[in-house]
């Protein structure tokens, strides 16, 4: 059986010297061995590198994107690897064992390597492909993420400097008086309570003819509460008081425990009092040199620059003493002027005239005193202006007259007895000053209770108004602050608020002992008696002469004067930017007239026994008592272009100029009749 198996062609039927050759079954045999040992080595090597690749996969830590792309692509890649093990597999024995050589040597590239070699080296590299095409995928999307956040805010920012930059006809355009170049100057004159009416009393040619030759609202509302060093403030910040944090001449600090007062210099000068961003601050910040003439607040060394140029408060100065230290910096030379010099000029210029209301408290708003200091200022900016034309500086620098507040009268009859009202045992301590705000012990429970007990009062006497922080008006913007007292008592206008232990209402009534200032302002802003004026004439005002604003609010003052020098204002309240929007001319028959507000009225006095001193009748401003100006496009002779803007300005100035000349003459009179030196008043020019 065995021997039929063999057959006659098995080996043992040949010759021992015959060679053995393998037939054709055996050599499949032995190569489906051999090749099933290579599979076996294959796949064991193959299962080893996964096993690696798996491991350091786990310890990468892919991020969620990238894991998130792994397992989409985990069907791929396996179905490829099989394709890859399949096509592998049907190749030769030599094949295999180069290819797993070349795996294990790391896919060698030399110059000696087989077409197998780089069908198999094409075999790693797709292997590879999707991990690098992910990578590659992840680091476009975040480069195009990246750049796309730049450009937004790139375009943010460009956007937010076209707000901020508002475009302006003068901006960083420097002008030549003839003989030196000047940048951008504007001269800020602050005429501490100015009444706007002030200018209806046949007084003041040269601010009537200011207005006349420039722009400007009938009136500017100060901000709440009406005094000095709070709207000084607003002035060069463009903020209300609740917040660049000066909120009163007087107040109390919760944080510092102290108190502001105002002319307390030791005190009221320290810079912590001082937390927002003056206008000298903001100009020096951007290369513009300014130059501070006893402006309320100047001297508390703002953090973290010093004006170039600072005058300490002097309240006797002469007047004539002013306009030679504005001149005198006007005189330095520029930047672009070529001699060498210690001191260069400043572009900005703010000054502080007290007199109007030093003398409006003391002989009060009505008084003959008042009247003569009112002349007297008129006076002074006579001659600032006369300098200014001397100079040929008349369209080349800008000029803004401000005033922060206006004045009302005082009586005995007028006085509210605090004592009488509450139990001054409750109050810790007492804010402002003529209206007065309350600091109690214990304010969680008092507050509430004596909020009631003064509404009650104030609604029978219908002399005062009682507010907490909640109860405000908005208009004022008054309660957004912690150096604000809780609980106020703001009296109506005219009306004041006194200790018994200051002055004895009763006592006083009964030995005719008067109340004292014979003017007071501070109350709600948007009075009559309180508003205030602004003024404009220069390059950054390119508006027909006489041009008529609407009526704004001091919170503007900061923008405007930004403008006018070219500067970056820091972010504030104000809204109104260069050019201005007119809305026609004062002198036009539609134009609302200023009016002359009536005092307020004792109750025991009629109304017309108060009637203030002065021109009653409700005309706009204009220089009409001085002489009728040459109308712009109304040449003096026919050689004269009625379409040649500078010629319309120079008739301007020129008629200003003649103007003046004869205000001078008839204010020197006038202040010598006052001051009884002559007999008479003396009347306006003709």
């Amino acid at each position: 059986m065995a021997r039929d198996r063999d057959g006659l062609l098995s080996e043992k039927h040949y010759d021992n010297d015959a060679p053995v050759v393998p037939s054709d079954a055996d050599s499949e045999s032995e190569s489906e061995i051999e090749a099933t040992s290579l599979d076996t080595v294959q796949d064991t090597d193959r299962n080893i590198l996964n096993e690696t690749e798996e491991h350091e996969q786990l310890l990468r830590k892919p991020g969620r994107l990238e894991a998130a792309r792994g397992a989409l692509g985990l069907r791929e890649s396996r179905n490829k690897r099989r394709k890859d093990k399949s096509r592998i597999s049907k190749r030769g024995g030599k094949e295999e064992s180069d290819m797993m050589f070349e795996m294990e040597s790391g896919f060698k590239d030399t110059s000696s390597q087989s077409s197998t070699d780089t069908e198999t080296e094409g075999t790693r590299w797709d292997r590879s492909a999707p991990a690098k095409s992910h990578r590659g995928r992840l680091t476009l999307i975040y480069l195009a993420i990246v750049a796309l956040f730049v450009s937004l805010v790139f375009g943010a920012y460009k956007a937010s400097r076209r707000h901020v930059l508002s475009p302006t006809a003068h901006r960083l355009r420097p002008l030549s008086n003839g003989t030196h170049t000047f940048r951008p100057t504007t001269i800020l004159i602050s005429l501490d309570g100015f009444r706007a009416d002030f200018l209806n009393r046949g007084l003041t040619p040269a601010l009537n003819a200011f207005i006349a030759s420039g722009v400007s609202p009938k009136y500017m509302l100060p901000s709440f509460p009406s005094v000095t060093f709070p709207n000084h403030f607003t002035l060069v910040t463009g903020l209300y008081p609740e917040s660049h944090g000066i909120v009163s001449n007087q107040f109390w600090d919760p944080d510092y425990q102290e108190e502001f007062y105002y002319t307390n210099i030791g005190v009221s000068m320290q810079p912590k009092w001082w937390t927002a961003e003056p206008l000298w601050v903001t100009a020096e910040h951007q290369a513009v040199r300014s130059a501070i003439h006893m402006w309320p607040g100047s001297e508390a060394h703002i953090p973290d620059v010093e004006p170039t140029y600072i005058d300490k408060y002097n309240g006797s100065e002469a007047l004539t003493r002013k306009v030679d230290r504005i001149l005198g910096w006007l005189d330095l030379p520029g930047d672009d002027d070529v001699e060498q010099a210690d001191e260069r000029r400043p572009q900005f210029i703010a000054a502080y005239v007290p007199n109007v209301d030093s003398d409006g408290h003391k002989y009060g708003p009505n008084s003959t005193e008042i009247r003569a200091t009112i002349a007297d200022v008129d006076s002074m900016f006579i001659e600032l202006v006369e300098g200014l034309y001397a100079r040929n500086l008349s369209e080349i620098i800008n000029l803004v007259v401000v005033s922060d507040h206006g004045m009302a009268t005082t009586s005995n009859h007028r006085l509210i007895q605090l004592d009488n009202l509450i139990d001054m045992s409750l109050v810790d301590h007492i804010d402002g000053w003529p209206l007065r705000g309350l600091r109690l012990k214990n304010p969680d429970r008092d507050v509430p209770i004596l909020y009631e007990q003064l509404s009650k009062e104030a609604s029978k006497a219908g002399s005062f108004d009682v507010y907490t922080l909640d109860t405000m008006p908005e208009r004022y913007h008054f309660s957004n602050n912690d150096r604000i007292a809780p609980l106020w008592i703001v009296p109506k206008t005219g009306w004041a608020v006194v200790e018994k232990s200051d002055f004895d209402v009763a006592e006083a009534l009964a030995t005719g002992k008067e109340y004292e200032p014979k003017g007071l302002h501070g109350y709600d802003h948007e009075h009559p008696l309180m508003r205030a004026i602004f003024v404009a004439r220069g390059p950054a005002f390119p508006h027909e002469p006489n041009s008529r604003l609407a009526p704004f609010q001091n919170t503007e003052v900061y923008n405007i004067v930004c403008d006018s020098l070219g500067v970056v204002p820091h972010p504030n309240n104000g809204t109104l930017r260069l050019p201005l929007k007119t809305q026609g001319l004062h002198s036009d028959a539609d134009a609302p007239a200023l009016g002359t507000p009536a005092d307020p009225v004792d109750e025991d006095k009629q109304e017309d026994e108060l009637k203030p001193e002065g021109p009653q009748d409700d005309t706009s401003p204009d220089v009409n008592d001085a002489t009728e100006p040459e109308k712009p496009g109304e040449p003096e002779n026919d050689a004269d272009d009625p379409d040649d803007p500078d010629k319309s300005k120079s008739n301007w100035w020129k008629f200003l100029h003649d103007g003046l000349e004869k205000a001078k003459e008839w204010a020197k009179e006038f202040v010598e009749s006052i001051k009884g030196n002559k007999k008479g008043e003396g009347d306006p020019p003709v």
